[in-house]
């Protein structure tokens, strides 16, 4: 069963009064941390909400992961500690919030969506992640425990790639690239999808192919909806990112920049070939519906004559002179068939048949 919505809650609420919008996934609200230099790595799995302000503090970098957005008390308590709007807080918990970016004083709030694979392995399922980048501290925010950043946490305990030696806007930029890399894993997927659907299509085009393309354009849809915003995103770090935002950083920006349109790309092609795939399926449907009225008229109209003849012989009258000959049934039912014959015949020659 899915999990109620509470949209309607929040409706008539003051501003920044917060509300949990969207469908409950974690139990309860916990904390995980990682701070780290180039030399140092400390890391907290479980730590009180109380305590996350002093790893803002540090001279490390901080990674503070806050899992579960429902429970209105502990992210309200974790917004008092790091000292975050209550309209940011607004946001963190509404779910259904569009991708965007915002600046603030010391700190940058960005909201962006993860895509899974849902359970059926047919439909998508969307999770929002929202992001604090601040000087030295990144802090996300997850619907549940299940994310695409656990390659770049092994990547900062063994200290591999760049992380370790680049700043919090350099982490920032790495969640939000392993979002944007599933997002080609995803395209991948539907790619064979949408190649495999056209085969099917011209070869015998059936109800569940008609299903399988309304199920493709609804994926379609989440994904336009995600990645569309995202470009002005990576645009506005690089445009208004401040000091929060090194020059070193740009390139990678430009990387990611350059990635988001060509996701965008690839997905106006498949809405392309998807709507051709409508298109063709309608067609294809068309020409069989065609087919099978074909050959019903050639048999109605082959047995039309063979009808006239059997209603001319089955009035019974008595005057009729070859009702009395021994030879008139085989007679008539050879000549029916010579008709029924010629006329196949004719068709074939016409290609009709």
């Amino acid at each position: 069963m899915q999990p109620k919505k509470s949209s309607s809650i929040k409706a008539g609420k003051a501003p920044g009064t917060l509300t949990h919008v969207g469908k409950r996934m974690e139990a309860e609200t916990s904390v995980q941390v990682i701070a780290y230099s180039k030399t140092e790595l400390v890391e907290e799995p479980s730590l009180p909400i109380a305590e996350c302000q002093g790893f803002i503090d540090r001279e490390e970098i901080s990674w503070i992961q806050v899992t579960g957005i429902h429970d209105p008390d502990s992210i309200d308590a974790l917004g008092s500690y790091l000292q975050l709007h209550p309209l940011v807080l607004e946001d963190i918990m509404n779910s259904g919030q569009r991708p965007k970016l915002e600046e603030f004083d010391d700190y940058i709030f960005i909201v962006l969506k993860m895509l899974f694979v849902d359970g059926t392995g047919k439909g998508i399922d969307v999770e929002q992640v929202s992001l604090i980048l601040g000087p030295g501290y990144v802090i996300s925010f997850q619907e549940s425990a299940r994310d695409l950043f656990e390659p770049l946490r092994q990547r900062i305990r063994q200290g591999k790639g760049r992380v370790r030696k680049m700043g919090a806007d350099y982490l920032a930029y790495s969640l939000m690239d392993s979002i944007v890399d599933q997002y080609f894993v995803l395209l991948e997927q539907m790619g064979e999808v949408v190649d495999s659907l056209e085969a099917s299509i011209v070869e015998e085009p059936e109800l569940e192919t008609l299903q399988t393309i309304q199920q493709i354009k609804r994926q379609l849809l989440h994904f336009r909806r995600a990645v569309w915003p995202l470009r002005e995103i990576v645009a506005g770090l690089q445009r208004d990112g401040g000091a929060l935002i090194s020059e070193e950083m740009f390139a990678f920006l430009r990387d990611l920049h350059d990635h988001t349109i060509q996701v965008m790309e690839t997905l106006e092609t498949f809405h392309m070939t998807i709507s051709e795939a409508m298109d063709l399926y309608m067609s294809s449907l068309s020409i069989r519906m065609n087919q099978v009225a074909q050959i019903l008229t050639i048999m109605a109209t082959i047995f039309i004559p063979l009808t006239f003849i059997s209603g001319v012989y089955g009035m019974n009258f008595k005057h009729m002179p070859e009702l009395n000959h021994p030879w008139a049934y085989p007679a008539c039912l050879l000549f029916m068939l010579l008709i029924a014959a010629g006329m196949i015949l004719f068709f074939r020659r016409k290609r009709w048949l």
